[in-house]
């Protein structure tokens, strides 16, 4: 392919930034502008580019979904076991309290020990619940306004 030589006129920090560029890619700069040019002159240049972003955007909304429905089981988990532990719980008697904190303390040494070991397996007790509460599906039963409803074909447990 031929080539022309063109003299052209760039701002300090552009001429700045293609010098950069160009020694942290190992090419000469006429390579970096000549890339740049074919791709902005390229009709499918900007296609291209906006399919990458939508692509990315579509991976990024999908993570959001899955961390807004974990979120949704972390809290009505948290919520049905406040209120299970508040309605079997009795009141401890006076002379009886600091032995119950004693044993609270120890009980929540052993727990705290116990998550971090099923966190350094790699284990997602969200994902374990998921799976068991709708097998063959990606999603748990729908949430809305924090509370579980079936839809058509899902039993809850």
């Amino acid at each position: 392919m031929s080539r022309t030589r063109l003299n052209i006129f760039l701002a300090r920090e552009h001429a700045k930034r293609l010098d950069e560029v160009a020694v942290t890619k190992g090419v000469s700069k006429s390579g970096v502008v000549a890339a740049a040019l074919t791709a902005y002159l390229m009709p499918d240049g900007a296609t291209n580019r906006e399919a990458i972003i939508l692509r990315r955007l579509d991976k990024l909304s999908r993570q959001h979904e899955r961390l807004e429905r974990d979120q949704t089981i972390l809290i009505e988990t948290l919520s049905l076991f406040i209120r299970y532990q508040f309605s079997v719980s009795t009141p401890i008697p006076e002379p009886h309290q600091e032995a119950a904190r004693a044993q609270g303390r120890a009980r929540f040494q052993i727990f705290v020990e116990q998550l971090g070991r099923h966190l350094q397996r790699g284990h997602s007790l969200v994902r374990d619940v998921s799976e068991e509460i709708a097998p063959d599906s990606p999603h748990p039963p729908a949430m809305t306004d924090g509370v579980a409803h079936e839809t058509p074909g899902q039993v809850q447990g």
